[in-house]
């Protein structure tokens, strides 16, 4: 059984950073693409990024790129969002999910989600 909890959420004001965590359990995490989506009030659940199991390919939504960073380190069954000059706009609950590309019918297991909020 696979289960995801993701951790690193919080309150932070524009500009400032933050780093999710989703910690994986289950014995095929290094075979396993990984994928970070974000729902905000109202609105339908968005891609954010996803790694492949290797961690070498990675795609990013056009609204993060080359502000967040997708990571994973597979002896730790971790992977990481790295969010840097963060916008209100970024204000969501973040999920990870197991599985590959923007689509989020491509991924089968999700975490509880955790809260990012950013001031303006």
């Amino acid at each position: 059984q696979v289960q995801l909890v993701e951790s690193g959420g919080g309150l932070v004001q524009a500009g400032g950073s933050l780093r999710l965590s989703c910690t994986f359990s289950g014995p095929t995490f290094s075979r396993s693409a990984m994928g970070w989506f974000r729902q905000a009030p109202g609105k339908e659940r968005e891609f954010v990024a996803t790694i492949d199991w290797s961690g070498t390919l990675t795609i990013y939504a056009d609204s993060v790129k080359g502000r967040f960073t997708i990571s994973r380190d597979n002896a730790k069954n971790m992977v990481n969002l790295q969010m840097n000059s963060l916008k209100p706009e970024d204000t969501a609950v973040y999920y990870c999910a197991r599985g590959w590309g923007r689509l989020s019918n491509n991924y089968d297991y999700w975490g509880q989600g955790t809260q990012v909020t950013v001031s303006s």
